[in-house]
């Protein structure tokens, strides 16, 4: 029986832009066993995917740290018996495990990232036409393995069972339009300013029947919502009060999320549900936008002669002011998301 070792470490976002590949593959498969090596935070995304899919959860900061974290990782992996290694990360530590299986005699293959032509995208300007999306860059790997699939995910929650009870921590039941807003991301060039979104909120709020869920990690942002929450009506930041299965749990039921070029684009794009996304330093063109998201949805300035300026958004503006997110207006995101609700409605 064929066993194949599936490795994405990090990032969120990343991680989770591999579920619909590792669910189609294992659909098309049923006879060869997936096991998806992931952070341990991670693994929820997978655990529920289908029979033949497992998870080898990673603790990278304590257990699986280091040297010795390494040789721990081996002598799991070494004892599953694996017959192949999809790398989708390409990394130092994925590296060092796929050669290792290499020399064992196991099949394996890993993900053309695409440095090159992102690197010239990005120094030239060049996004027409945009990059392959990182999602059909997962699935070249299996493709290489011998495991080609179509694209057959739909969304996450046709293998779990939707118990509205599981959100009694932040809603009794749903009412009016419920619109999620996630302000955050790991760098400052892919965060529109928060004095700007707490106005977006605001005029937001003003609608009585809509409620408003606010995501955020970390104490310092559970700090920044919760300031908004108390100032602000019909607002809750569930922050810290649900675990990745709930917070998916109470994605699938938004009306439309608006989000950054972060996790959450990608959480909601597995629920089928609608994103507005804002993007600064970053461009959708590079390969990174959601799975399935209509790309009109996508809210950036194109007359920046800087913009983009990286992949990830994790320089410094060469301007110093923030120019492309600065010039996206709150009412032309207001203005968006009204524009996907109605369209539900409609």
């Amino acid at each position: 029986m064929p066993k194949v070792l599936v490795i994405r470490i990090s990032s969120f976002g990343d991680v989770a832009m591999l579920v619909p590949v590792v669910y189609s593959a294992a659909a098309k498969y049923p006879q060869v066993r997936f096991s998806v090596m992931t952070r341990k935070a991670f693994a929820p995304l997978f655990e529920n995917l289908g029979f033949n899919i497992s998870v080898i959860p990673l603790d990278i900061k304590n257990y699986h740290k280091g040297i010795r974290g390494y040789f721990r990782v081996m002598k799991r992996v070494m004892s599953v018996g694996f017959t192949h290694v999809a790398d989708e990360h390409d990394v130092l530590r994925s590296k060092a495990v796929r050669h290792m299986m290499q020399l064992t005699g196991r099949k394996v293959a890993h993900i053309d990232k695409g440095r090159k032509e992102k690197k010239y995208a990005i120094e030239h300007k060049q996004l027409s036409p945009p990059l392959r999306p990182t999602i059909e860059r997962y699935q070249d790997v299996f493709d290489k393995l011998g495991f080609p699939a179509p694209m057959t995910f739909k969304n996450f929650f046709d293998f779990i069972p939707r118990d509205f009870f599981r959100l009694k921590a932040v809603a009794t039941k749903k009412t009016g339009k419920w619109i999620g807003i996630a302000p955050f991301a790991k760098h400052k060039g892919k965060i529109y300013p928060l004095e700007k979104m707490e106005k977006v909120v605001e005029l937001l709020s003003k609608d009585e029947d809509t409620t408003i869920f606010l995501f955020g990690a970390g104490k310092q942002e559970k700090e920044i919502l919760s300031r908004w929450e108390k100032k602000l009506p019909r607002i809750v930041n569930v922050t810290g009060k649900l675990n990745l299965q709930n917070e998916l749990l109470l994605i699938s039921y938004l009306d439309v999320m608006l989000s950054m070029d972060s996790a959450n684009m990608h959480l909601a794009s597995l629920v089928e549900v609608p994103v507005v996304s804002i993007w600064g330093a970053t461009h959708p063109a590079i390969g990174f936008y959601g799975f399935r998201q209509d790309i009109e949805n996508a809210i950036q300035v194109n007359d920046l002669d800087c913009r983009p300026c990286s992949v990830y958004g994790e320089l410094p503006c060469i301007r110093y002011d923030y120019a492309c997110m600065g010039q996206i207006s709150e009412q032309m995101v207001v203005d968006r998301i009204h524009k996907v609700l109605n369209k539900k409605e409609s």
